[in-house]
């Protein structure tokens, strides 16, 4: 299982405010490329996103869901990506002094991916994961910048 963590200069309602938004999901989930569909019960427990990911012409069409909503401090949803196959992530949001601690977890649990050892597979979603949580970052702190700022 892959770990990984970003100190985040908003609070922990900013952050959920952009993981309840799941038209944003390609801007912060590294690889997503698209989204095509966010059901109108989005995020609660069982909703699905329909995203893309991968590069145009290759890409490959699949669904996050939800299967934990604790708003605002952990959400734990399935991503899937066939032919890969699917993991769970969770995310785990703790208060600091100045924003917030975020955790994020990723197993493989089904498919090809469910395969490759972890000594193997964390490296590179370590690298991955550390830039979705950069980008996540970025869109809780810039919300609350807007909600700050004098127009």
């Amino acid at each position: 299982m892959s770990r990984d963590q970003r100190f985040v200069e908003a609070s922990p309602h900013d952050v959920f405010d952009v993981l309840s938004d799941g038209w944003l999901y390609p801007s912060w989930v590294v690889g997503a490329s698209r989204i095509r569909d966010v059901e109108l019960t989005w995020p609660a427990v069982g909703a699905r996103i329909h995203h893309s990911f991968g590069v145009w012409p290759l890409v490959v069409d699949d669904t996050t869901s939800v299967l934990v909503w604790h708003p605002p401090h952990r959400a734990v949803l399935r991503a899937r990506g066939w032919p890969l196959g699917e993991a769970q992530v969770t995310l785990t949001v703790h208060d600091r002094t100045g924003g917030c601690l975020v955790v994020m977890d990723e197993e493989a649990v089904t498919g090809p991916g469910a395969l490759v050892p972890d000594v193997v597979l964390d490296p590179a979603l370590g690298v991955r994961n550390r830039e979705t949580l950069r980008r996540l970052a970025w869109l809780a702190e810039g919300r609350l910048r807007d909600r700050v700022s004098p127009s």
